[in-house]
């Protein structure tokens, strides 16, 4: 139902709020409506899709300038030698911290739209979207009303739930463990984390659903139906592989000074075969009693994971899509990046999940589809298949 929209109204109310970046291009609000103004994507949520680690092409184990080319932040500056330019990766990080990077799933995508338009926080939880100002900015599913009125939005891309869930308290803890208990007698985090999961679960999902009710309460005020749109809920893929599939062994402190990867094999084998996997069934759930579209990541980094004994560190050679690792290593933020990057998809895992939203933008709306990787080929092998 279209009907006439109070848009001056609307836009004092977002005069007060800072907006991001990505809103600056988008023009004058007017009143496009469904089939009206530039065919737009969007993309709302957290860390795993707003970009986080987009500076890295891969894991490199040199300190030396742009590590062995990995380091997309890196720029030469005429004669004054190389200077480091976070802007160049993560372009409004003065403004902001969302760390929206220039790879990010909604960017690096093939999608033949005029605007690809990045809403989504590093860091973000569901209240994020739903009703509370976050890092300076106001919850995106109210960013998203003006970018809606601007463009006509084809397609809405949602990653969230995972900070609800405290994933990063799980990686803290897992890594905590390894690195204080003896190869001897590991102490294993998988049994207490998996309790704090299914206690969290509830909560985090009941915010999912919440979400999506904001972000089609808000499209609904912008005029559009929800079949004006495709609104696809996508989950988290594991940035390790199995404790087996480790290339480092676990005695040691190998996979921490090294690997970077702290994990005991069978918190590895749980994370990977347990977590991402119970994670990804709520949200395919959630997704289907909303009518939304789902696309299950848990397996999209398989063979590109970080520590993986298929995948390799940048050498002389310089970085390799196809046999580098796709997730950024566990690290300190001492010497390498910055510390909320770990575990996060870098440059490659970030355009292997674009090419997943390609492959299914060519599908019919309304599916649940898995998107799987053919290791050592390269962000462009991703297979995309019906659940």
């Amino acid at each position: 139902m279209r009907g006439t929209r109070k848009i001056a109204a609307i836009v004092a109310a977002f005069a007060s709020v800072a907006l991001p970046t990505a809103l600056t291009d988008v023009g004058p609000v007017v009143q496009a409506s469904p089939g009206n103004g530039p065919k737009a994507i969007v993309s709302l949520g957290d860390s795993f899709i707003s970009g986080e680690a987009g500076r890295w092409n891969g894991n490199s184990d040199s300190s030396w300038k742009t590590r062995n080319g990995t380091d997309r932040a890196y720029r030469t500056s005429g004669w004054l030698g190389w200077k480091y330019d976070k802007e160049a990766v993560y372009p409004g990080t003065v403004q902001n911290a969302c760390h929206r990077s220039d790879v990010a799933p909604i960017r690096s995508n093939t999608i033949p739209v005029q605007n690809k338009i990045n809403l989504a926080c590093s860091g973000a939880e569901t209240s994020a979207i739903i009703n509370q100002t976050y890092k300076g900015e106001a919850p995106q599913a109210q960013q998203l009303v003006p970018v809606a009125q601007a463009n006509d939005v084809e397609m809405i891309v949602l990653s969230i739930g995972g900070n609800d869930l405290g994933f990063s308290d799980i990686i803290v803890s897992c890594t905590l463990q390894f690195s204080t208990s003896p190869s001897a007698n590991p102490n294993y985090c998988n049994d207490d984390q998996q309790q704090v999961v299914d206690q969290n679960m509830p909560a985090a999902m009941a915010g999912v659903n919440a979400s999506i009710a904001s972000i089609r309460a808000s499209m609904n005020t912008a005029g559009y139906a929800n079949t004006d749109y495709r609104l696809v809920v996508v989950s988290y893929p594991s940035p390790i592989p199995r404790g087996a599939e480790i290339r480092y062994q676990q005695s040691g402190y190998s996979r921490l000074t090294t690997g970077g990867c702290p994990f005991w094999n069978a918190d590895a084998t749980w994370a990977r075969d347990s977590l991402v996997p119970q994670i990804s069934d709520n949200l395919r759930a959630v997704a289907s009693a909303n009518g939304a579209e789902f696309l299950d990541y848990r397996d999209a980094f398989q063979g590109n994971e970080n520590c993986s004994n298929q995948a390799q560190r940048a050498g002389s050679n310089g970085p390799n899509g196809a046999t580098a690792e796709w997730t950024r290593w566990v690290g300190s933020g001492a010497l390498q990046g910055d510390l909320e990057e770990s575990v996060h998809p870098n440059a490659y895992g970030q355009q292997a999940m674009g090419r997943c939203l390609s492959l299914l933008w060519s599908q019919a709306p309304g599916g649940q589809f898995r998107c799987t990787n053919t290791p050592n080929q390269g962000p462009n092998a991703m297979v995309l298949s019906p659940w």
